[in-house]
């Protein structure tokens, strides 16, 4: 598609064309493809899920907990070989594909199997409940999950056969069932000191049961400043209770940040060459070292960033573990004192924890060492974020005195750590262990998804950024890393729009204040002076629509191999559109191929929207903190649920449409990375 057939499509937006197409379904103009309408129907079919509010109807995921309604949908435009025939529906323990060669007959676990009569053409009328959140999460192992599997019998023999179509073929299950993760495990912690000299004391936790586990993997804790290593227990006990070794150290963090980093350094090497003395010598042969989380807060938060920048570069106090054994840097609420260059993530998986009440590190623009999202701008692997409306600097330890919190709805410490249990457990186990399904406790809308045991209240605002590793084979369509001018996307193909304040710069405030004023990007806070992110901003007024339109350039244009269309947003802090209707923002996400059909889905379908900012005073005039950026997740699939014809082989525009019937009546948002991924839910 040259620019004239993308100003042409661009004219038949604004003309209301294209099939007189709402932001509710899809069109269908255009010639035959002479392309299948869809895949043909095998073994695995994906089913369990959860209902959407209006098209696409119904989604599939992995991840469910316990008391929740297990629900499949069976999208009959899309198989039409399963609609108005009897078919039993099993619910399984899942089963290995050398299980079910072992033995292939259907045990039902829900008082079934339950026949079913799935209704032609149609997603909407065939979502059916097959358990009513009697299935157990918890099956007394260290299994934060426990996997089932679905089973169409679509010849009712009983048995599985080819007949038969089935959602956990393979080694992963059909779906998940979580229990409360901000509850201990099956295993009883123990708490040990050791103190190997100057910055070498620590504090460690593991099983009491750790003689019968095998090698278990090593968390080391980095504190921050004025802080002490002893104030993070809340970690320590919740983590060896799930099977995991916990070390927390003494941190140099007074003469700044490569002190720190040493001080991470030394103590992983000091814990990892005195198993034979430490607790006793019961950790000895009992740690895996080739899977190791580096932790730190605040000063000790950039500190293990820059650990790890210098491990990639042969720092020599590592003798006894390498950066490959680094599987998981996480940092919450960091400093960022040093900058691009220094703390850097690198390609190591990243995460962020933010509290939008921090005094301390406080995300104001006019500091950039206490802009804490600098570093997640940095990473270039998988990374991934956690923010926390309400919660203050001080919340993130135990050590008792004052949360270091200012703004509104302050939420405090204890609920912070229900929140800090609840999400740490499943992000440990998605990057050591490829949980594919707790992987969705740092993506899925919290509004719709959230740990059990998670607090609840109109208090508890939690915005959460995921993004896939660019080594996993991701197609970027536009991250606004390259080619300047706004009508150019980073992969080479062309833009157009009618959106207001359109502007594409690097994601930095530069004004010292989150004022209103004439600079687009107030309120962004995720690159400083010296760093590269960009994006853009725009925004539409009340009463009209508006839209933007990325070219998918040619050889980009076949995603019958990606699973998922992932993009970042956030609301413009302090902007009279963002101000005037607070709440959370909802717009329309649209697929073009290459034969005229259009398909349309409101994010705001899956539970949430863009949060509106934390409305915290200060830092200039007004409310509304640092502008908080949430990822949209949108697989694929759905843009053909019902039977849409949607040729993902020929996929030539992504649109995005703002305004009535399209979502909110009026914004103010930042864009960012508009991506294809292959990780999808499954």
């Amino acid at each position: 598609m040259h620019i004239q057939s993308l100003s042409l499509l661009a004219t038949g937006l604004l003309a209301g064309g294209l099939g007189a197409q709402t932001a509710s379904g899809v069109s269908a103009v255009g010639p035959k493809t002479g392309f299948p309408a869809g895949p043909s129907l095998d073994r695995q079919l994906d089913l369990a899920g959860i209902p959407t509010d209006g098209f696409p109807h119904f989604t599939c995921v992995d991840a469910f907990q316990e008391g929740d309604t297990i629900r499949i949908g069976i999208d009959t435009g899309r198989n039409p070989g399963l609609a108005g025939r009897p078919i039993d529906i099993y619910v399984l323990a899942h089963r290995t594909p050398a299980q079910w060669q072992a033995d292939p007959h259907l045990v039902d676990l829900v008082g079934g199997p339950r026949e079913i009569r799935p209704v032609p053409k149609s997603l909407a009328r065939n979502v059916i409940a097959v358990d009513t959140g009697r299935l157990a999460g918890f099956d007394g192992s260290a299994s934060i999950g426990t996997g089932y599997d679905i089973v169409l019998d679509t010849n009712r023999n009983g048995v599985l056969d080819r007949a038969d179509r089935i959602d956990g073929w393979g080694s992963e299950p059909g779906f998940v069932v979580f229990g409360d993760l901000t509850q201990p495990g099956p295993y009883t912690p123990k708490e040990r000191k050791y103190n190997g000299g100057t910055f070498k004391r620590q504090e460690i936790f593991f099983p009491s049961e750790i003689a019968t586990l095998g090698e278990l993997p090593l968390i080391v804790v980095s504190h921050g400043n004025g802080h002490n290593y002893t104030w993070y227990s809340h970690i320590g006990n919740h983590m060896a209770s799930w099977g995991y070794i916990v070390m927390s150290h003494q941190n140099n963090t007074g003469p700044g940040i490569k002190a720190a980093s040493t001080t991470t350094l030394t103590n992983t090497e000091e814990f990892l060459g005195n198993l034979d003395k430490i607790a006793g010598g019961q950790l000895q042969g009992h740690v895996d070292t080739h899977s190791i989380v580096w932790m730190g807060h605040s000063r000790g938060g950039e500190g293990v960033v820059r650990a790890y920048k210098r491990l990639v570069g042969g720092d020599p106090i590592a003798t006894l573990y390498s950066a490959a054994d680094i599987r998981l840097v996480s940092s919450m609420a960091p400093t960022d004192f040093l900058g691009p260059g220094q703390s850097e993530p690198l390609g190591v998986p990243y995460h962020l924890w933010t509290g939008a009440a921090d005094n301390d590190v406080n995300g104001c623009a006019d500091s950039n060492a206490a802009q804490p999202f600098h570093l997640f701008g940095r990473a270039r692997g998988e990374r991934m974020s956690i923010s926390i409306y309400g919660a203050g600097h001080g919340d993130f330890h135990n050590g008792g005195g004052s949360s270091v919190a200012a703004g509104p709805c302050k939420i405090g410490r204890s609920k912070t750590h229900r929140i800090l249990r609840g999400h740490l457990l499943p992000l440990v186990d998605s990057v050591l262990h490829g949980n594919s399904a707790a992987r969705e406790y740092l993506w899925r809308q919290w509004e719709r998804f959230r740990p059990l045991g998670a607090p609840v209240g109109p208090c508890i605002v939690v915005d959460l950024m995921y993004q896939e590793d660019p080594a996993d084979g991701k197609l970027v369509l536009d991250d606004f890393q390259t080619n300047a001018p706004r009508t150019l996307s980073s992969s080479g193909g062309q833009v157009v729009g009618n959106v207001d304040f359109w502007r594409e710069r690097r994601l930095d405030d530069r004004d010292r204040a989150f004022t209103t004023n004439t600079d687009p990007m107030n309120g962004m806070t995720m690159a400083g002076p010296n760093d590269t992110s960009s994006g853009i901003t725009l925004g539409w007024p009340g009463g009209d629509t508006r839209y933007l339109l990325f070219e998918v350039p040619d050889g980009y244009r076949d995603l019958s191999d990606f699973a998922t269309l992932s993009l970042r947003a956030a609301q413009a802090s302090r902007h009279p559109l963002t101000a005037a209707e607070l709440g959370d923002l909802d717009f329309t996400v649209e697929l073009y191929d290459l034969f005229g059909h259009r398909s349309a889905i409101r994010i705001g379908a899956y539970g949430g929207g863009i949060e509106e900012p934390y409305q915290r005073a200060g830092c200039g005039k007004g409310r509304g903190w640092a502008s908080d950026w949430e990822t949209i997740r949108i697989p694929l699939e759905d843009f053909r649920a019902d039977g849409r014809r949607m040729e993902m082989r020929a996929i030539v525009a992504v649109g995005l449409r703002f305004g009535p019937r399209f979502g909110s009546d009026l914004g103010r948002i930042g864009i960012d990375d508009i991506e294809f991924t292959k990780d999808g839910p499954r």
